[in-house]
């Protein structure tokens, strides 16, 4: 069990979630003629996926009865998706799954130059293409991919706890 995380820890994350949720739902009403993703697509639901230890502290703290009772779904795909390849914990899902799907940008450095990178699911591929579109238009990781390391550090000090969502279902 991972419930080494205070309340407030997981309010932090709650809210963190809530900012995330703001910004995709802006960008899936922007892109909504080329975001094919809904209820029941899993292409992009692997397993053995790792999240923070903050992230599966509030999966387990919303999930006891959930994660003790039932079993996780077979190995090849993400542990928490049902027979019908649908998220049993959608409420509580990792920051990486909230934002899957969108195009994004990020940023690398190589050879000392620093360029932008942009991706998307190939399912949504369809439309403009990624080149073309504006910043504003593209899910910006590296800020909230910085919050989320924020919120785990504060929560453990520095330990950096990743977690297998496998992993959470008891035996």
């Amino acid at each position: 069990m991972h419930s080494t995380y205070s309340d407030l820890s997981l309010n932090d994350l709650k809210a963190f979630y809530k900012r995330v949720e703001a910004i995709t739902s802006a960008l899936e009403v922007k892109h909504t003629d080329r975001l094919k993703c809904q209820k029941g697509c899993h292409a992009c639901c692997l397993d053995d996926l790792e999240v923070f230890g903050i992230e599966a502290a509030l999966i387990e703290s919303e999930n006891q009865a959930f994660l003790k009772q039932e079993k996780p779904h077979l190995i090849g795909k993400c542990a928490f998706l049902n027979h019908e390849g649908a998220c049993r914990i959608y409420e509580q899902r990792p920051f990486v799954c909230r934002t899957h799907g969108l195009p994004i940008s990020w940023l690398e450095e190589t050879e000392g130059e620093i360029f932008e990178y942009r991706d998307i699911c190939e399912l949504n591929e369809a439309g403009e293409p990624l080149e073309n579109l504006n910043s504003k238009d593209l899910l910006q990781l590296p800020s909230l991919d910085e919050q989320l390391a924020i919120i785990q550090l504060k929560a453990d000090g520095g330990n950096g706890h990743r977690v297998k969502l496998r992993e959470l279902f008891r035996p």
